[in-house]
């Protein structure tokens, strides 16, 4: 993962410390290195290629229960990712898998929960949209519509009783974002001035239905406007643009100036889970997406325009082709949970 190089020290909650630096002196345009670009590159082509493989084994009959893909966004993830450092945490809904991937996780430890085996980060007891690693920042993976917000404002909650100046991205979707508990938690976290990033992915479509039929907000980035809390509108196809809106949006919290919104404009190019033929849009817009804005194919263009050597991202290519295979045959090789696993992970014995 590569992390945020930001110049200048950077304000934690009154405490200035300095910020690292890339030992990449090349800037390209976004202020990213071409090394920066490169490794995204790599990130979000890790996350195309585990979802498109996730949904083969999902046909084959591997994987069960719900599956919700992330195909088209991988942008918005990877390029907030980057904005982090040490210690920050990330909260998202059922749509996980490239969150997970983002911040970290191994792809045989996802994959492996995916189909159900105890080599899986939940040892093969959650699935899909139960996963987490504290080791890594990554508090879930939560089927419950919008339950995630105010956990992850909860998260900041700590952040801020703690003083120690990290911050807790929280994602959901449009849909979510018309869900009481995300008002209720933009009130408290402007309240407390609570060091929180909500990230609204706005993915155009709410399940089946259009966010502009399901919502009388056209620009979700000023919901936060009774409260007090400052929002933008990013280009979530972009990872450059993110990265942006990211920085100056964690550095806001970083600053104990409380919650940012960010709404991600951003397009799934499957549909709503495995199950979800998607015909409530039309082919046409698919592929328009995927030909004008698809942003792995755009940022492969800016590296080759920038002068990479095309055998770089052919490296980068096979490299993670390798991976997701590795990923595949480990999910399902790796042994089926013990019955005795039925017991465990069901109680904490608190003093």
């Amino acid at each position: 993962m590569v992390q945020a190089a930001k110049a200048g020290p950077t304000k934690r909650r009154g405490k200035a410390t300095p910020t690292p630096t890339s030992a990449a002196t090349s800037n390209t345009a976004g202020g990213m290195t071409q090394e920066q670009l490169l490794q995204a590159y790599r990130d979000m082509l890790l996350i195309r290629r585990f979802e498109e493989k996730a949904g083969q084994l999902y046909g084959m009959g591997l994987i069960g229960g719900f599956c919700h893909l992330y195909i088209g966004q991988e942008a918005v993830v990877v390029g907030m990712q980057t904005c982090l450092q040490p210690g920050d945490q990330v909260i998202t809904s059922y749509r996980d898998h490239g969150h997970m991937l983002a911040t970290g996780m191994e792809s045989r430890g996802v994959m492996a929960e995916l189909t159900g085996r105890s080599g899986g980060y939940s040892k093969g007891k959650g699935g899909s949209m139960h996963m987490f690693s504290r080791e890594k920042g990554f508090y879930g993976g939560h089927g419950i519509v919008g339950a995630q917000v105010s956990l992850g404002a909860g998260l900041a909650f700590a952040n801020m009783y703690r003083n120690d100046g990290t911050v807790c991205l929280t994602y959901y979707g449009d849909g979510a974002a018309n869900q009481g508990q995300v008002f209720e938690s933009y009130n408290l976290a402007a309240l407390l001035k609570l060091p929180v990033v909500f990230v609204i992915e706005n993915n155009k479509y709410g399940m089946g239905t259009s966010a502009e039929r399901a919502s009388a907000s056209k620009d979700r980035s000023k919901d936060g406007t009774p409260w007090g809390i400052p929002g933008e509108q990013v280009d979530g196809m972009d990872v450059q643009a993110v990265r942006e809106a990211g920085l100056r949006a964690v550095a806001h919290c970083r600053e104990g100036k409380g919650p940012y919104i960010l709404e991600m404009k951003t397009y799934r190019y499957r549909g709503h889970s495995m199950s979800d033929p998607a015909k409530y849009r039309t082919r046409e817009e698919v592929q328009k997406m995927r030909e004008q804005h698809d942003p792995i194919e755009t940022l492969r263009k800016i590296l080759l325009d920038g002068g990479l050597d095309e055998g770089k991202i052919k490296t980068v290519d096979d490299d993670v082709k390798r991976i997701v295979a590795d990923a595949a045959e480990f999910a399902q090789t790796s042994p089926e949970p013990d019955e005795k696993e039925l017991w465990t992970d069901i109680l904490l014995e608190a003093r």
